[in-house]
């Protein structure tokens, strides 16, 4: 008989540095599942990722256990990293507070193509540059 999945839960965790405090205990936490586990397993999967937040879907079935779905950095995070900045522009019509070139934000496109809504680079590129304008970082190149 196939296990029946009783939640899906979706949080975003530093990539190799989480704990069973929160955002993780506190969703883990109602579901019955062993937090210290998956604390392990998660941290073990993400050590490249070295502190960047990671989206991580977890399924949790009716006998506790669970299995989970790391996907790639938000947009926004690589877009920050990429641009050497602690945070998008308030009012990024107006204000600019930073810059990327077309080559970054092809490397990003490349790393977010297969968790986007896109049907190729290209698409997956006009994608993160708006992302990137909306966070007041410049395009350039």
């Amino acid at each position: 008989m196939a296990k029946q999945v009783v939640a899906e839960i979706k949080v975003q965790v530093p990539g190799g540095q989480a704990t069973p405090a929160p955002p993780v205990g506190t969703a883990l936490g109602p579901h019955g599942v062993n937090i210290g586990q998956f604390v392990q397993q998660f941290n073990d999967k993400t050590r490249e990722f070295n502190g960047t937040t990671v989206p991580v879907v977890i399924t949790v079935y009716n006998d506790r256990s669970f299995e989970f779905i790391i996907k790639s950095p938000p947009a926004a995070v690589l877009l920050k990293q990429a641009a050497q900045i602690a945070k998008g522009a308030s009012n990024p019509r107006t204000d600019k507070v930073g810059t990327v070139s077309r080559d970054q934000v092809a490397e990003i496109a490349k790393t977010k193509l297969e968790d986007l809504n896109a049907p190729d680079i290209d698409a997956a590129m006009r994608v993160i540059e708006g992302t990137a304008r909306s966070m007041g970082i410049e395009v350039v190149g």
